[in-house]
This record gives C-alpha cells, structure tokens and sequence, in this order.
C-alpha cells in the first residue's frame, strides 16, 4: 500500500539523486530498526533491504543463500542503474561488501533521517494519537498523587505508602487503556529515590513518559508536582520551566530556528529567573523514536515535532523538569498534555 510516508520518502530521495546525480538510494538491515520501519512498514524481523531508484522501490528479504544486499545489487543491475548508489552513513559493512563487489560505488547521504524529520499528516496523528496516551497516564498519575495524604513527610494512599513503583505503574495502566504501548519510557523520579522507597511529601516528583502507538510512532510528556510544597525555590524553578517552554514554542512561531538556538533560548529564559546553575534543556525530534532527528546541528523546518525539555536540577531535594511535543508548522502549536501546574 502507498502511503503519504513512502510517497513523502520517495520525494525527498528523488530529489537526492538529481542534486547527487545517483542511480539509487539504498537502505539495509533488521526490519526492527527504525530506518527500516520507515521505508518498510510490516517488515519482518529479519534483515531486509530496500531501494529507490528513477523506476520506483525494489523490497528484498533474506531468501538463503543469497544475502538481500546481493538480491539487491542484482536487480539494481537488470534495471540498468550503474550510476553511484546513497545510502546511509550506518549502512552495515556486509551489505557495502556485496553492492561494491556487484561494481557500485557507495556514497552517504543522510536523505532518510532528514525525510523522517518532516512528518506526513498520518504521522503527526499517530504522535497526537501516542501523546493522548501519555497524557492520560500522567493524569491518572496526578489524580493518585492528589488524593494521597501525608504521614511522617511521605505520602499515603488508603494507609499504604505511596511509593515511585506504584505510580510507574499507575501510568502504564493508563496507557495502555487510551490504548498506548508504555515501551518501558515511563519513570518517576523524587530527588533519586528508587521505585520501593515511599514518595515524599513538600519534594518535586517528576513524572516522564514516552509511550509508543500500535504504529510505533512516541510521545514525550514530563511533568513535576510537588505536594505540600513551601512554595519556595521549587517554585520560582517551576514558574521559570513553564516560561521556558512557552518563550521556545513562541521562537519556534517566528521560522526555521537551529536545534542550538532553541536549547539557548529554554537556558536563558530560566537564567532570567535568577539560576545560574543545574540547567538541563534539550530539543529533538519525534517519532519511530523517542529522540531522533532534528537534533544538534539541525535546523528544525516546517513539518517537524519536537521534544521540548528543561530542567532545574537539584532544587529542595529533586529536580523540576517538564517536557512538551511542539508541531513546528505554520500556526505552531504544542501538542494536547496534561495541566503544567505544581500542585497535583
């Protein structure tokens, strides 16, 4: 079936072949791997390769004892292409042994990672479809966290410590019911603590999840509450991680920003709060992985969705860290999530 994702690929690897003046675009591995999902979708497990050449797509498996890579330069050959052939620069060494010894010459191009970049529509609604996941968890998470009480500085629920693993947990169901794969990204997090201690009471707890939709495409959400809370330093941290995220996403609005410049944007704005120390901002892109391209050295163009995230590190105890997914494109906005505030 042709999907908007193999006719946006096919595009972007047409126009790579003009510009590199190339005969095909070739791509080799485990159908688990991301890249191969992306050209393949339903590829099976095992090692597949796939081609664009002017004519189209060539999709070969393993078929003993022939390598796909080898079924691959042999049909490449019978269309008639004897120009240089792309592919990535992580393209395993097997394959380039069998297409150089078949008379290609190899160059890299990073065409498939900047295509996966820019999502498709029916790309952008499988991550919408993941997020709504992610964000029914966390609220089920802070629907929990709300209705503990405190006893000796830690939480309860029902006359049982609240602990991290039991909230971990709590996410993951939720998940799973909006109908999310929790793909082992969800973690809570209280100043380090492990998953068995109890949850205490006036320290942020940091809530992250990344589930993953039947179709593999992730979310990222990250949220910190605080119960009981002095309203102190935790707060001012709050307020300028929450500023931080809208300054990006406002910056974002203005046109085509650097990876770089928006992570410098998130840093400054949370400086404008008076820290000075124990920032922690990152941006990257979204999609068949939690974190993927557009990443440092990047320009994040119309199409892509990124992973905003900043942190104040080591604040009363924890950290305060929230996490956004922004659809960079014309009237940008930041993806459905849960409420932003301190107080579950």
């Amino acid at each position: 079936m042709v999907t908007d994702r193999r006719r946006h690929l096919e595009a972007a690897i047409h126009e790579e072949l003009d510009e590199r003046e190339a005969g095909a675009f070739v791509a080799v591995g485990p159908g688990t791997t991301p890249e191969i999902r992306y050209c393949l979708p339903g590829a099976p497990a095992h090692t597949v390769a796939a081609a664009v050449d002017h004519e189209g797509w060539i999709e070969r498996t393993d078929a003993p004892p022939a390598h796909p890579a080898e079924q691959l330069a042999a049909r490449l050959t019978e269309r008639g292409v004897t120009d240089t052939i792309l592919a990535p620069p992580d393209l395993p060494h097997d394959a380039a042994l069998y297409l150089e010894s078949a008379g290609f010459t190899l160059a890299s191009s990073d065409v498939l990672s900047r295509a996966r970049a820019r999502k498709t529509p029916g790309e952008l609604a499988r991550v919408e479809s993941a997020q709504a996941a992610a964000t029914a968890g966390v609220e089920r998470a802070r629907s929990v966290i709300a209705n503990a009480t405190v006893a000796d500085g830690s939480l309860e629920v029902d006359g049982q410590f609240l602990t991290g693993g039991t909230v971990r947990r709590t996410i993951d169901e939720a998940v799973v019911a909006a109908g999310g794969f929790p793909a082992g990204n969800t973690a809570v997090d209280a100043g380090g603590r492990d998953g068995a201690t109890p949850l205490p009471a006036g320290e942020p707890i940091v809530l992250s999840t990344a589930p993953c939709g039947p179709d593999g495409y992730h979310a990222g959400l990250v949220r910190t509450v605080v119960v009981d809370g002095d309203g102190g330093r935790e707060r001012r941290a709050h307020v300028a991680a929450d500023s931080a995220l809208k300054s990006a996403a406002t910056m974002l609005r203005a046109g085509d920003q650097s990876v770089e410049a928006v992570e410098g944007d998130l840093e400054a704005e949370v400086m404008a709060f008076g820290f000075e120390e124990g920032i922690d901002a990152t941006v990257s892109g979204v999609g068949l992985e939690p974190r993927e391209r557009p990443g440092r050295g990047d320009t994040i163009a119309g199409g892509s969705v990124v992973r905003l995230e900043v942190a104040v590190e080591d604040v009363t105890g924890g950290d305060v860290r929230l996490a956004e997914l922004v659809v960079v494109d014309e009237g940008t906005r930041v993806l459905e999530s849960p409420s932003r505030s301190l107080s579950p």
